[in-house]
């Protein structure tokens, strides 16, 4: 039977699926660290995401005043527990976060370091698979590993979130080659998380086949946030279609675009 769906009909049904839950945008945003609130729920909107991401240690949660759950009706929230350092901890963060906000997403992020903020591999795993076991949808932060990243999604994570680079640094996608490798390999979305700078940066880490890019500061810092919401979700939208155009290959000499027969004195 003849194909008849058009190029464009496939894009508009290219969703993220994240345990079940079909997304239109592939980019998640943070909402901390922005000038103002109302400037955060501008750019969080001017983005064009669809899922925050909110620190379960760090925002109000009751709901009144200027508070982000408040200020971002209608999101899909994804509650991290930033700060923890011990499986432990991020488990119990993680039960505050599922009874505040009434969400079983959560963003596990168990930090190793505190001068690197490198997330810790093994109290990650561990506890990546208590709150699977207690029902949770796991996405969790780790390190650019190929082994540490198929361990989690082994573990039953709806996603891997491994870093670009160091958290807010800015330097972009630090490992192209690992990165890829992880995208081409795991079996649950790839979401770069941290490191992301500008624009160009979110392009080549959904080229290399990532599902998607969760940002907060190279929004929130920015000069002007709401504009680079808009150039992040631009970005992010281009990255995804040339990575499924393909690119053309790396080549060490010239080739003319032109045909050579037929030149005018040939």
């Amino acid at each position: 039977m003849t194909d008849t769906v058009t190029p464009i009909a496939r894009e508009a049904d290219d969703a993220l699926v994240i345990a079940g839950t079909r997304l239109r945008s592939r980019l998640l945003i943070g909402t901390a660290g922005y000038p103002t609130q109302a400037i955060m729920a501008e750019a969080v909107r001017a983005s064009g995401a669809e899922v925050a991401t909110v620190s379960i240690r760090r925002v109000s949660l009751k709901g009144h005043g200027s508070d982000t759950v408040s200020m971002l009706g209608g999101f899909r929230f994804l509650p991290n527990t930033a700060g923890c350092e011990t499986a432990r901890d991020a488990v119990m963060t993680a039960e505050l976060a599922r009874e505040a906000l009434g969400t079983n997403w959560i963003k596990v992020e168990v930090i190793g370091d505190r001068e690197t903020l490198y997330p810790d591999a093994a109290e990650t795993i561990e506890a990546t698979r208590q709150l699977v076991d207690a029902g949770f949808v796991v996405l969790p932060y780790c390190n650019d590993d190929p082994v540490v990243c198929s361990r989690l999604a082994d573990l039953g994570a709806a996603a891997v979130m491994p870093m670009g680079s160091l958290i807010g640094s800015g330097m972009g996608v630090a490992n192209p080659a690992n990165l890829e490798l992880i995208c081409r390999r795991s079996p649950v979305p790839v979401i770069v998380d941290a490191g992301i700078g500008t624009a160009s940066d979110a392009v080549i880490a959904m080229e290399l086949g990532a599902a998607a890019v969760l940002l907060n500061t190279a929004v929130a810092k920015a000069d002007d946030p709401v504009r680079m919401a808009r150039a992040m979700r631009h970005a992010v939208e281009a990255g995804r279609l040339a990575h499924g155009a393909g690119r053309i290959p790396r080549r060490a000499r010239a080739e003319p675009s032109s045909p050579q027969l037929g030149l005018v004195g040939s």
